[in-house]
């Protein structure tokens, strides 16, 4: 197969604007999946409302067919009368449909396993009975009006023949799309597209996307699929799932508008408050260096980083925070410069010269590597106040005995440290000071 896709990548033309891809999130159903968790109804109702304010295409909401409260969120899901559908998950069996029907949704997803593996042992059955069982099903739902999904569990893993054979059968039986589930996350961007592009030339199906990030490749994964060709992606808030998780809704959105030049029009800036709440919901913080949503996206240590932000964002930002939600931080520790402690003590009122930041940098520095640490906004005001009279003395006297060389050689010397290695260091490891990330705050925050 690899062989084969460069060949294929530079004749295929590049035409961004006929593209079509609509996200189907499965946050309510395979995020809740994820060990551990479980959403109460009114944060179900909350979630998906949060998911169509956005502008989700399709929430998979639940499973009807558990009963009791879960068939309840599912038909107060389906009865808010949201823009977006609304999908059930169901078994490929007659009596799942039905319980969904009566939850009132538009739509449903049918699913059963295609790996030999699966079939062999989570089933115990056979490949016919596996056809024969997904065409009852498709044919009822069908009949019924409803927009069917038919899930081919563990794909990546099913023998190509008979996984063809499987889509076949589906479309046949009148079922709208196929969803491909690398359900243990084992493909490759490459492997993965030539899957999806065999899957629709020879089906002429749409397809959807579900991968899981047992590797970490889901997010590249699902967009390897759209470059294939697929037409929906499955996704999470959060890359919320089981093991290692889901493609991520906020990522795979953003990479779609920014790296592959695909705009769903969604509202991005809403992006963190969902993050938040599903969170908060699932109990499962959101790391600061998350992707799109972590609270250090924007965080800046690094003089070179900070000072090439604060002239032009453009030069280390592909979108800026308000895109997303969140906020542009500058904080200081053992790779801060002139720059940085300059336009952190204006934000708190305070002017220096630069003789003056050159000489409190260098000092503020030591006091970072000493904490292990960058410092908080409450710390650099006190360490200001503590050090100014000191510093201001030094630099008058160097002015005084005619040493301006000396001083010109401190700022030098700081402007060299600003330009040094761009990695950033860790906040505070006891998260004192810090917001729900871990982020330094400014006193204000605090």
């Amino acid at each position: 197969m690899r062989e084969s896709f460069g060949g294929y990548l530079l004749n295929r033309p590049h035409s961004p604007q006929a593209v079509q891809v609509d996200i189907d999130d499965t946050t309510l159903r395979d995020g809740e999946q994820t060990a551990g968790v479980v959403f109460a109804n009114e944060e179900k109702i909350r979630i998906a409302r949060l998911l169509d304010e956005i502008g989700v295409y399709q929430i998979e909401a639940g499973i009807p067919t558990m009963g009791g409260a879960e068939k309840e969120a599912v038909a107060k899901i389906a009865a808010l009368d949201l823009n977006c559908s609304i999908l059930a998950w169901n078994r490929a069996v007659v009596s799942d449909i039905k319980e969904s029907i009566e939850c009132g949704v538009d739509a449903v997803a049918i699913s059963m396993s295609t790996s030999d593996i699966h079939i062999e042992h989570k089933l115990r059955a056979t490949r016919e009975w596996v056809l024969e069982s997904v065409k009852e099903a498709v044919d009822y739902a069908k009949s019924q009006g409803l927009y069917v999904s038919v899930n081919a569990e563990d794909a990546s893993r099913a023998d190509m023949e008979f996984l063809l054979s499987f889509a076949r059968t589906a479309r046949d039986a009148g079922a709208d799309r196929i969803r491909f589930c690398d359900t243990l996350g084992i493909l490759d961007p490459f492997n993965t597209f030539m899957k999806i592009k065999t899957l629709i030339d020879v089906t002429g199906m749409d397809v959807e996307m579900h991968t899981h990030n047992d590797f970490g490749m889901a997010t590249a994964n699902a967009l390897a699929g759209v470059k294939a060709g697929a037409r929906f992606v499955n996704t999470t808030v959060n890359g919320l799932g089981e093991r290692a998780g889901n493609a991520a809704l906020e990522e795979v959105i953003m990479a779609l508008k920014h790296v592959e030049k695909i705009d769903l029009n969604f509202r991005p800036e809403k992006f963190r408050e969902l993050s938040q709440y599903v969170a908060r919901a699932s109990n499962r913080p959101i790391p600061p260096w998350k992707p799109i949503v972590g609270a250090s996206l924007f965080w800046y240590e690094s003089g070179s980083r900070s000072a090439g932000v604060i002239d032009d964002p453009t030069t280390f930002e592909v979108f800026s925070p308000e895109d997303v939600g969140l906020r542009r931080r500058f904080v200081l520790g053992k790779y801060s410069g002139v720059a940085s402690l300059r336009l952190k003590l204006s934000e708190h009122g305070i002017t220096v010269s630069n003789e003056e930041a050159a000489l409190l940098i260098c000092r503020l520095r030591s006091k970072s590597m000493k904490l292990k640490r960058a410092l908080f906004d409450a710390e650099v005001v006190e360490f200001y106040e503590e050090l100014i009279g000191e510093v201001r003395e030094e630099v008058a006297a160097m002015k005084a005995t005619g040493a301006e060389a000396q001083a010109e050689a401190c700022v030098a010397a700081a402007e060299i440290a600003e330009r040094v290695a761009g990695h950033d260091v860790s906040a505070s490891r006891d998260g004192k000071g810090a917001d729900g990330d871990g982020v330094p705050v400014t006193a204000e925050e605090a």
